[in-house]
C-alpha cells in the first residue's frame, strides 16, 4: 500500500482524515521503536501520542540497560531476553548508552543462599558475572556499604530513555512515519469484524482527526486496557506503581544492585551528573494521578542506605512515579512475582481483525517486543520485508542531542559565542540549544511549548529544579516569537507543578529552603498563582 497523498510528514498539522496501513497509540520506547521497525520495511504508520514523548513507564524508569541478573531467580524467560536485548542495544544505539557495568552486592543479613546460587543462575540464563572480592569492589565503589559479604560484577548499563524514544521517532519521520503528539484516541469505529476507523483528538486545540488503518496497534503502555476498551476489548492489566529518586550527584560509577530476591529500593543507577535509587512496587487502581509519597522516599532511603550509606545524606533534588504495565489479573499475587516478560495480543478471539495489543516487558526489551509486533502486522498486511532494527545502527541526530547529561556544556564552551547565554545554569543549557529544538519542533508544523523544551533538553532537571530556568526559557521564548501576549503564564504554571509534584515528598534540609526559594520568586514575586494578571484571564 502506496500512502495517500493527503497523509500528512513529521507531525505537522494533520488534515482531517488520514489514510494509513498502521496507527500506533502510545508514543513510549515500544511505539516509537514499531514505528522505526515498519517504517524500514516500508509501511506506513501513524503513531498518535495522548502527551509527549515517554510519557508513562517509558519516561519513569531507572534507566537501567538489563544484564538480565536481577530476573534470574524469578523470571528466566525475561532475563535472557535482557542480555540479548541489551548486547545488541549497546552494538546499535551506544550513543543513548554508558557501559557502566554493573555490581551486585549482598550486606550481613541478606540471604546467603541466594548469594551462594547467584552465579549458577546467572550461567543458566547465559549471563556472565564474576566474583569481586571486596577490598577491590569498596575501591572502586567506595559509597558501598563496609558490611558487603559478596559482590558479583555484571554487564548492567545505563539507558538515556528519552534520547532512545526521540532517536526512534525522528528516524520514522525520516523514513515518512506521522507523528501526533498531544493527540489521543478518543473512539474506533468497528465493522464486519475490522476497526475501520479512529477518531483523534487534539487535547490542547480540539482539533479532530480520522485515521482509517488497515491495522491498529495498541502500544499504550499501562493505558493499553483502556484503549482496547475503546474497542470493546478486554485486557487483564495489573498497575504497579514504582517511586525513585533523584539524587544531586552521581554517587557511583556503576550500577549497584542489592544481591537478593528483587524488592524495594534495591537498585542505584547512575545516569550521567546524578544517581537514580528504587524503585518501589505498590498495587494502584488506575495509572492515572500517580505521584510520590514521603513514605515511600523514606522507606526507599533506609532500604537503599543498607547497601550504600551516603544515600542518608545525600541530596535528592527530584522524586517521581511510574506505573508498570503488567500484564495478568488483578488477583494475581505479589507484583514482584508477575512475569516481566511481554504479552503480544492479536484480538481474534475478540472477533476484531485488524487490532493488536503490545504491552508489559521492560525498557530493555523494547525493540524485541517492536520487532515481533511489526512482524504479527506485516504478516497481516502482506508483507514480507524481514526486521532490520536487529542489524541497522539507530541513527545519531542534533536535535535528540541536548537530552544528553554533561553535552550542553561541552557544546557551548566550544563555541565561544559570547551572544549565547546560558538559560539554565543547572546543566548549563544555552539559548543555541533552545532554538535547535524550538526550531525543529516549529519546522514539523507543531509550535514548541516550555514543556516540550523541557522534555526535550535538561531544561528544569538540576538542583533548582526550574525556578531560574523556566522564566528565562519563557522570556527568550517571547524574544524569538514562541511566545505572544499571555500565552507563557499557563505554560509556567504547568511546567512548575510538574516540578513540584517532584519536590513535595522531599521537603527537608536544602529541598525545602530551594522550594521556599521557588516560591518567594514565582508566588511572591511574579504571582503566578493568581487567576488573573493585567486584567487577562
Amino acid at each position: 500500500m502506496v500512502p495517500h497523498s493527503n497523509t500528512p510528514q513529521g507531525d505537522a498539522a494533520p488534515p482531517s482524515t488520514i489514510k494509513t496501513q498502521v496507527l500506533i497509540i502510545g508514543g513510549g520506547a515500544t511505539g516509537t521503536g514499531l514505528a522505526r521497525d515498519l517504517a524500514l520495511r516500508g509501511v506506513h504508520c501513524v503513531l498518535a501520542e495522548k502527551e509527549d514523548i515517554n510519557a508513562g513507564a517509558s519516561g519513569a524508569n531507572h534507566g537501567l540497560l538489563h544484564s538480565g541478573a536481577r530476573y534470574v531467580a524469578s523470571d528466566i524467560e525475561a532475563a535472557g531476553e535482557c542480555r540479548v536485548e541489551g548486547e545488541l542495544l549497546k552494538r546499535l544505539a551506544p550513543h543513548c548508552i554508558e557501559e557502566t557495568g554493573g555490581f551486585f552486592v549482598a550486606v550481613e543479613g541478606d540471604n546467603e543462599q541466594y548469594v551462594a546460587d547467584f552465579p549458577q543462575m546467572c550461567a543458566a540464563c547465559g549471563i556472565l558475572s564474576k566474583e569481586i572480592d571486596i577490598p577491590t569492589a569498596l575501591e572502586l565503589e567506595p559509597a558501598l556499604s563496609n558490611r558487603l559479604i559478596a559482590v558479583h560484577q555484571v554487564a548492567d548499563a545505563s539507558i538515556d530513555p528519552f534520547r532512545l524514544s526521540l532517536e526512534n521517532i525522528a528516524h520514522a519521520q525520516q523514513l515518512g512515519a506521522v507523528f501526533l503528539r498531544d493527540t489521543a484516541v478518543v473512539s474506533f469505529r468497528r465493522r464486519n469484524g475490522y476497526v475501520d476507523s479512529a477518531l483523534l483528538r487534539n487535547r490542547k486545540t480540539g482539533e479532530e482527526t480520522t485515521v482509517i488503518p488497515d491495522q491498529v496497534v495498541n502500544a499504550a503502555g499501562a493505558w493499553a486496557g483502556y484503549v482496547a476498551s475503546l474497542a470493546d476489548i478486554h485486557i487483564d492489566m495489573i498497575y504497579s506503581k514504582g517511586t525513585l529518586l533523584v539524587t544531586q550527584n552521581r554517587l557511583t560509577q556503576r550500577v549497584i544492585n542489592r544481591l537478593r530476591p528483587a524488592t524495594d529500593a534495591d537498585i542505584l543507577v547512575p545516569g550521567g551528573t546524578v544517581s537514580i535509587l528504587g524503585t518501589t512496587s505498590v498495587r494502584v487502581a488506575s495509572p492515572e494521578g500517580i505521584r510520590p509519597t514521603v513514605e515511600e522516599v523514606d522507606l526507599i532511603i533506609d532500604q537503599g542506605a543498607a547497601m550504600a550509606p551516603v544515600l542518608e545524606s545525600t541530596r535528592y533534588i527530584r522524586a517521581y512515579a511510574g506505573v508498570r504495565p503488567l500484564f495478568g489479573s488483578q488477583q494475581s499475587g505479589g507484583d514482584r512475582t508477575v512475569s516481566r516478560g511481554f504479552a503480544l495480543l492479536d484480538h481474534m478471539d475478540s472477533g476484531i481483525n485488524n487490532f493488536i495489543s503490545i504491552t508489559g516487558g521492560k525498557l530493555t526489551t523494547f525493540r524485541l517486543m517492536a520487532e515481533k509486533t511489526a512482524d504479527l502486522v506485516c504478516r497481516r498486511l502482506g508483507n514480507s520485508s524481514p526486521c532490520l532494527t536487529g542489524t541497522q545502527p539507530l541513527p545519531k541526530t542534533e536535535f535528540s542531542q541536548w537530552t544528553e547529561p554533561g553535552l550542553a556544556p561541552k557544546l557551548w564552551l566550544k563555541r565561544r559565542d559570547p551572544t549565547d547565554s546560558l538559560l539554565c545554569e543547572c546543566d548549563m543549557v544555552p539559548k543555541s540549544a533552545v532554538e535547535s529544538i524550538a526550531g525543529r519542533l516549529s519546522r514539523s508544523g507543531r509550535r514548541a511549548d516550555l514543556s516540550a523544551l523541557a522534555l526535550r533538553s535538561r531544561i528544569g532537571k538540576g538542583p533548582c529544579q526550574g525556578a531560574y530556568c523556566s522564566v528565562r526559557v519563557a522570556a527568550h521564548m517571547y524574544d524569538i516569537g514562541i511566545l505572544q501576549g499571555n500565552h507563557g503564564l499557563p505554560q509556567l504554571r504547568d511546567f512548575l507543578r510538574e516540578r513540584w509534584l517532584g519536590q513535595h515528598p522531599l521537603l527537608w534540609d536544602l529541598p525545602l529552603a530551594q522550594s521556599e526559594l521557588m516560591q518567594a520568586i514565582h508566588c511572591g514575586f511574579f504571582g503566578i498563582e493568581q487567576e488573573s494578571i493585567t486584567g487577562v484571564e
